[in-house]
């Protein structure tokens, strides 16, 4: 029986602990494709325009896995995953906008609701109950997977942690890569890069290279070392966010919002880029916020705004641009050392 998930939204965070739990349960796990033209066609028409592209992506998969044949749908509700915070209203209403979007597809959905204080994945039995219900999963079964599960989330989470992108870090913890984990500078050794920035992005944005026109690897090319939220350790996250007077309320968010601050103070980053989906709520407040604190704390900041339409020719020149005027900055200021 073969289990779709959908290449989209939180897989980029959250796919190595669902692969590992179905697996165990012994479903075939069925990926749909890396996002492409036909896929956003097919989204962009499900959808209705004020949504965001990342849904309007994620639509397109949900229809790309039917069509493939996947037995069922895996479209979980994430509420919360820690107290007092909340998912945007999209991924809550999720499933919904599924069902009414694809009433065809009601019966193959598997809906488990993700409400928790704690992102502690193990635990989370009675939240994937509907597997007991709509699959014949028995308790036992479904507690010992989920223990398996998160062992590779976790190892998926450490090599982030190290500084891998979300792709290598995937491989590595699927793969059961052994020994040590290697620190990336490590790696990079003998390509120094002179540039570094901070690149601020939910992973469903960053990681769809048709999202984001490839922005991480463009970057990489011109010799740009990239930081980004998930290779920050969450203790760093929840310092700078018990020193806010308030936070922003939705839970990647709080994380991209803390991550910002944390690049801001970190001295090797030399600017910031928050790439962010058109028509995306609270992007619009967290991006304003920490272009105005750019200024007080003397680091660039850039926001690149995406949609369906938008260009890599235009995308190109400005990341060009900034990074050039980062190159001369900091040329500037060694002149003045010197």
């Amino acid at each position: 029986m073969k289990v779709g998930i959908p290449k989209a939204l939180l897989y980029h965070y959250y796919f190595p602990f669902w692969k590992t739990y179905f697996e165990e349960l012994g479903f075939e796990v069925m990926v749909s494709a890396s996002t492409n033209k036909a896929i956003m066609d097919l989204g962009v028409k499900a959808s209705v325009p004020e949504i965001c592209v990342p849904i309007k992506v994620y639509l397109g998969h949900v229809l790309s896995l039917a069509e493939r044949g996947a037995d069922w749908l895996f479209i979980p509700r994430f509420v919360s995953i820690q107290k007092g915070q909340f998912f945007c209203p999209k991924f809550m209403g999720l499933p919904d906008m599924v069902r009414h979007s694809f009433p065809h597809l009601a019966s193959r959905l598997l809906i488990p609701s993700v409400e928790s204080s704690t992102d502690d994945l193990a635990t989370s039995v009675k939240q994937y109950q509907i597997m007991e219900e709509k699959l014949g999963v028995s308790r036992s079964d479904s507690r010992r997977a989920l223990r398996k599960a998160e062992a590779v989330w976790l190892d998926f989470r450490r090599w982030s942690l190290k500084g891998y992108e979300v792709p290598e870090a995937m491989t590595m913890a699927l793969n059961k890569t052994q020994g040590n984990i290697i620190e990336k500078e490590t790696v990079d050794a003998g390509h120094q890069q002179e540039i570094t920035l901070g690149v601020l992005g939910y992973v469903y944005n960053l990681y769809d290279s048709m999202i984001s026109l490839d922005i991480l690897s463009r970057l990489r090319e011109m010799g740009v070392r990239v930081e980004t939220f998930e290779m920050v350790p969450e203790r760093a996250l929840r310092q700078q966010l018990t020193g806010m007077p308030k936070t922003m309320f939705w839970t990647f968010s709080d994380k991209l919002f803390a991550a910002g601050y944390h690049f801001f103070e970190k001295p090797e980053i030399d600017g910031l880029i928050h790439v962010t989906a058109f028509g995306c709520g609270p992007d619009s407040m967290l991006g304003k916020l920490l272009e105005l604190d750019s200024v007080k704390f003397q680091k660039p900041f850039m926001t690149v705004r995406i949609d369906e339409h938008s260009g890599e020719n235009h995308l190109q020149t400005r990341i060009e641009a900034f990074v050039d005027m980062l190159r001369l900055k900091k040329q500037m200021n060694a002149q003045r050392g010197a």
